[in-house]
């Protein structure tokens, strides 16, 4: 509604149709009140329909008259448009005969000039008349015009033929306008014939070349490819001087000489080394290569490449010789000293020219790959004579722990050949350096890393309490000398370093070698190889802290711990572990530094393995008395505060350790004093003993229970009926679960491990 009200507003309307109480009922009664009025509105009507009809009538017989008025003039239109018709095909035709016989007489006198701008007018006139072919003297002047084409073709090849002729030496005089305007009328002829002109002039132009590099001449070695080269440019030169203007620009004569000469010299070229292949040293090989891709750019800052690709060029060729520049060091020849396994730049990868004549020497990369395997071989053979004369890297000096030199070049020398090999050849030898790169690397991780890890060795006989004490004793226990644990953990560096540098040599690899081929590039192996060597590296440093600790651990499994009278400080056993793990752990850790996460490794592996170790031991001692237990509580808790700073031990900047790795020493110890703690516990009554042990150990193995109460030095007897008492309190399996003596249990959340830390924590205070 209110829509309609600013429409009222806006456009104020006094029509009762308009208005908003519209009657259709009243409005229709207004008008016709009765019903003689009704049948007035439909005479109305009738009398209405009737003026339309005659004014239909009159249109349609204006009409008629109309076409009757403009029939004449329809007719002289056409009679215009056919004698506009006529004029204009009687000018084309003796345009074509006027042009037919000043055609057949330029031809004649070899006025190449006017023909080739007459030639292209008659050809154009002459499309007019396709259609009147049917006419004798039409399709006779086609038959002229045709003969007096094929009439210069032949008189065109022949001219260039007596000018430059197929034996002999060039006609003195030197190209001249006729030979210029007979390329002009070679543009307009059959393609046939500028290919013909194009393919003698060059042929010709290019014959001395084939005599001076023979097979049998000493230039057509390797060696002396230099002089090839500067043959080409030397022509060229020669060519923009003399015929430079007397062919069309378009016809891209310069390169089409150079392009031939290269397939000639690529033929050539395959030639000779197979009748040489003997001969073929891989200096010679890189030196002939390294020549030709040098040229190979040069024509590609030269030219365009469209006739290689059968493309006109973007923007016409400059006009100026192409090659009167040098190539820097050109003119030094085979006599200049310079190292030829220097990897140039890669190709780019729009050079149309890479390849053209370096293909021929695909076939004898084979000689390359042999040099590289040989020298790899040598390289690796330097790289053990220099690791033995020498020696490890020593502790304290910037080689202790870092990646070993040798390994950096390594990876350079292969760098360098990857690169040198790519721009010989993406295919198959590249697929072949591969394999020797693999190869190597193998060689590298057993010979230079694996094969100079220390060796361990079994260690000395147990030690007692009292040898404990003994300073000197102590640190002779530690296989590894520091320098051992230097080398050790270089080895590992420079093991991460080769598995990182292998990936990305990998993905090189893919990236330089054709794509059908990328699925052969696979260094998972490799790589595998130098994950094992840091995998063995790792093992070592842990058996060896390992290992120190192992005398310690006996000397507590035969302490007499059921007769200790007070619990006094930490065991000497306790001291000379923590000793170990001092004078070990910041030597790996220091030597480590680069490689945070394999030292972080390191901490959890000898975690794993010292920890179920002391639980071995600790079951060992038997019989415990209750301050026997207390003490071993307070070793405990000594221990598990070390191995929680095992990672940042004897280190001045205090870093948190792992959240990994702490959980792993908080579960471990913490069962180590839960099996203290039910040891200390009373054994009567044996049920609450027995709920006891099951709610602290959640341990359902009958075995570790019969440890427990060995510990404890109860009676056989007495073992028996608990055993018994033990069995009857397990809680009863899920259903579906396999039977067995081992159950299982809810692993005790951090806070239930943290409220028993502090209570042993506030018993051991209390017996101190």
């Amino acid at each position: 509604m209110f829509i309609q009200s600013i429409c009222r507003s806006v456009f104020p309307s006094q029509d009762p149709l308009d208005r908003a109480d519209f009657n259709a009922v009243e409005y229709i009664n207004t008008l016709f009140p009765t019903e003689q009025a009704l049948e007035e509105a439909q005479i109305a009507i009738q009398q209405l329909f009737g003026k339309i009809k005659d004014i239909k009538d009159k249109a349609e017989k204006s009409e008629q008259m109309v076409k009757e008025i403009t029939r004449d003039i329809k007719q002289l239109d056409h009679a215009k448009r056919h004698l506009t018709t006529s004029i204009t095909t009687l000018n084309h035709l003796h345009m074509l005969v006027g042009g037919v016989d000043s055609l057949e007489a330029m031809t004649r006198k070899r006025q190449y000039g006017e023909v080739a701008n007459l030639l292209q007018g008659v050809v154009n006139v002459l499309e007019h008349f396709h259609k009147y072919m049917g006419i004798p003297q039409i399709r006779q002047l086609s038959e002229r015009v045709k003969a007096a084409q094929s009439e210069l073709g032949t008189q065109i090849l022949a001219d260039f033929e007596e000018a430059f002729p197929s034996q002999g030496s060039k006609r003195p005089g030197g190209p001249s306008n006729v030979l210029r305007d007979a390329c002009l009328v070679a543009n307009v002829l059959d393609p046939r014939i500028k290919q013909e002109i194009i393919k003698k002039f060059i042929r010709q132009h290019l014959s001395e070349y084939l005599v001076l590099f023979q097979e049998n001449q000493d230039v057509a070695w390797l060696d002396k490819i230099d002089r090839r080269y500067a043959w080409i440019k030397r022509q060229l030169l020669d060519y923009e001087e003399k015929y430079g203007r007397m062919f069309p620009e378009e016809w891209c004569m310069t390169e089409r000489i150079a392009v031939e000469f290269c397939h000639i010299t690529r033929a050539e070229l395959a030639k000779v080394m197979r009748t040489r292949a003997k001969e073929i040293e891989v200096k010679l090989l890189l030196f002939a290569i390294q020549r030709t891709t040098n040229f190979e750019g040069l024509l590609a800052k030269r030219f365009t490449g469209c006739t290689l690709t059968d493309k006109r060029p973007d923007s016409p060729l400059d006009p100026t010789n192409p090659f009167l520049e040098d190539e820097p060091g050109e003119e030094a020849g085979t006599e200049k000293d310079e190292d030829l396994t220097k990897p140039k730049k890669p190709k780019a990868p729009d050079n149309p020219f890479h390849g053209i004549v370096s293909k021929c020497f695909e076939p004898h990369l084979y000689v390359y790959i042999e040099s590289q395997d040989k020298n790899l071989g040598e390289l690796i053979d330097r790289f053990v004579a220099d690791f033995r004369a020498q020696g490890p890297p020593k502790a304290g000096t910037e080689e202790g722990g870092a990646v070993l030199p040798s390994c950096a070049d390594l990876f350079v020398y292969y760098k360098k050949c990857m690169v040198q090999c790519s721009q010989l050849s993406t295919g198959e030898p590249m697929i072949a350096l591969t394999t020797i790169f693999q190869k190597f690397l193998r060689e590298y991780a057993w010979k230079i890393l694996s094969g100079n890890l220390p060796k361990s060795s079994t260690n000395s006989g147990g030690l007692t309490i009292s040898s404990l004490l003994k300073e000197k004793e102590v640190s002779e226990a530690a296989k590894f000398t520091v320098d051992e644990l230097c080398l050790i953990c270089s080895i590992l560096s420079t093991a991460e370093y080769c598995l990182a540098t292998t990936q990305q040599l990998e993905e090189k690899l893919k990236e330089k070698v054709d794509k059908v081929l990328v699925e052969r590039i696979n260094l998972t192996g490799e790589m595998d190889t130098f994950s094992t060597v840091i995998s063995n590296s790792i093992q070592l440093l842990v058996q060896d802290l390992d290992a120190a600790c192992d005398p310690a651990l006996t000397a507590m499994s035969k302490m007499p711990w059921q007769s200790v009278e007070h619990v006094g400080d930490q065991s000497p056993y306790v001291t000379s572990i923590i000793m170990h793990i001092k004078q070990n752990v910041p030597i790996i850790r220091d030597n480590l530094a680069s490689t945070r996460k394999y030292f972080t490794q390191f901490c959890i592996k000898f975690t794993n393995s010292f920890i179920p170790k002391f639980i071995n031991h600790l079951f060992r001692c038997k019989p415990i008395s209750m301050v026997g237990a207390e003490q071993l509580l307070l070793d405990t808790h000594s221990l598990k505060t070390v191995l929680l700073d095992l990672p940042s031990i004897g280190s001045q900047v205090l870093r948190k350790a792992p959240a990994s790795y702490t959980k792993i020493v908080v579960k471990g110890m913490t069962r180590a004093e839960m099996i203290l703690k039910v040891v200390m516990a009373p054994h009567e009554p044996p049920v609450v003993f027995v709920d006891n042990y099951i709610k602290l150990l959640a341990d359902g193995n009958p075995e570790t229970f019969q440890k427990i109460l060995d510990m404890k030095g109860l009676k056989r007897s007495e073992q028996s009926s608990m055993l018994e008492l033990f069995r009857q309190r397990l809680p009863t399996p899920p259903s579906g679960a396999d039977g067995g003596p081992s159950l299982s249990f809810s692993t005790p959340t951090p806070e239930q491990e943290s409220s028993r830390i502090r209570k042993l924590e506030k018993l051991i205070k209390k017996r101190l």
